[in-house]
């Protein structure tokens, strides 16, 4: 796996394995149990050493799926992140929280804990004292976001004394600066993350498979390089300085065509074209 390094020696891999929807959308699913334990193994010895999870996935179940998956596995070997959601941010709710997560994944550490999405009704200042916690309890190694623009990351970060390492944010090919609510994307996020040595995580990069189906320039840069449609989309944005993505899937065969967008990398020029691109009739 090819990993990104910030200036801050914070290592972490440039694809992780996203589990929305496994194990449920906001309620639990226990139908495809079996297939999705199976595939998030499958993942793993494949290369995904990095699992993105939150406990408003499948109600919390995603968790008990990704517990029974890695148990054999070296956890030290996993990267783990989970998310706190944005009803869950005062201060004895966070510890709560990551209590109830730690529980549901069977290990006595969490890689990266989020939160999940700002909460204007909840002071950040007791969020990120309940986080600070985490990190010295050793819960949690490392803080982040989600969902946070450069305004929200500064406040956040005035009241922790641990480094805020990730931002997770909506960015791909199509969605680049505005999308109902989330706006400067790549005007303003990704630049100020990128100079403040802040990993940017990105889903959703093939745009919910809208960028398989539209003919466009990937068509001709896919010929060009010999790499999929979706590998192409990756490749772009891991290119990109300290920018991640996550990538879901429970197919084998999708599992190993993401997995091979690392590795190689397409001219300046093309990565040029891509950057120019635009989807107006999105």
């Amino acid at each position: 796996m090819l990993y990104k390094t910030t200036n801050n020696n914070f290592k972490i891999p440039a694809i992780w394995l996203w589990t929305w929807w496994i194990g449920g959308f906001r309620e639990a699913d226990y139908k495809n149990d079996k297939k999705e334990i199976l595939a998030i193994k499958k993942a793993i010895e494949l290369g995904y050493t990095h699992i993105d999870t939150a406990e408003l996935y499948g109600a919390g179940h995603t968790d008990e799926l990704i517990a029974e998956a890695i148990k054999d596995f070296d956890r030290s070997k996993i990267i783990i992140t989970s998310k706190v959601f944005k009803t869950n941010l005062k201060y004895d709710d966070v510890i709560t929280s990551c209590k109830k997560s730690l529980e549901r994944l069977k290990t006595d550490y969490i890689d990266i804990f989020l939160i999940h999405a700002p909460n204007p009704d909840i002071p950040i200042e007791k969020t990120m004292k309940a986080m600070d916690y985490l990190v010295e309890q050793k819960m949690i190694k490392y803080i982040g976001v989600s969902n946070f623009s450069v305004e929200q990351m500064k406040e956040a970060q005035k009241y922790s004394k641990n480094k805020i390492v990730v931002n997770q944010i909506l960015y791909n090919l199509v969605i680049r600066d505005k999308y109902n609510s989330f706006v400067n994307m790549e005007s303003e996020i990704i630049p100020y993350c990128q100079e403040n040595n802040i990993v940017v995580m990105t889903y959703r990069p093939i745009e919910r498979g809208f960028l398989l189906e539209t003919e466009s320039i990937l068509d001709e840069l896919s010929e060009k390089y010999n790499k999929t449609k979706a590998q192409i989309a990756i490749n772009w944005l891991i290119s990109k300085k300290w920018v991640i993505t996550i990538p879901k899937s429970t197919n084998i065969e999708h599992l190993k065509e993401n997995i091979g967008s690392v590795w190689w990398s397409m001219s300046k020029e093309d990565l040029k074209k891509l950057d120019e691109m635009r989807f107006d009739e999105y």
